[in-house]
């Protein structure tokens, strides 16, 4: 049986985390609170804002790796000289 866990015990323990932890830890127990006073219809539209920035971001990170990298024009001239090399 696990024991029970005093606030004391909580901050100190807490205390002893790198400032960047301690704000991890905030943001972590702030979300769980929030889950017990948001309306459910609010929680997963708040999911759902998360989760679609998220992927927009990848989008723009991939698009900004790609964009640099692409010259079809090019990459097709390279496959002709390939394929009239091979004949």
């Amino acid at each position: 049986m696990l024991d029970k866990v005093t606030l004391e015990q909580v901050e100190r323990l807490a205390i002893q985390l790198p400032p960047h932890e301690q704000l991890k830890l905030v943001v972590s127990i702030g979300e769980r609170l929030s889950e017990f006073t948001m309306p459910e219809e609010e929680r997963q539209r708040q999911v759902y804002a998360t989760r679609l920035e998220a992927f927009l971001r990848t989008c723009e990170e991939m698009a900004a790796e790609t964009t640099e990298a692409v010259d079809s024009a090019e990459d097709i001239r390279q496959i002709r000289e390939e394929r009239t090399a091979r004949l």
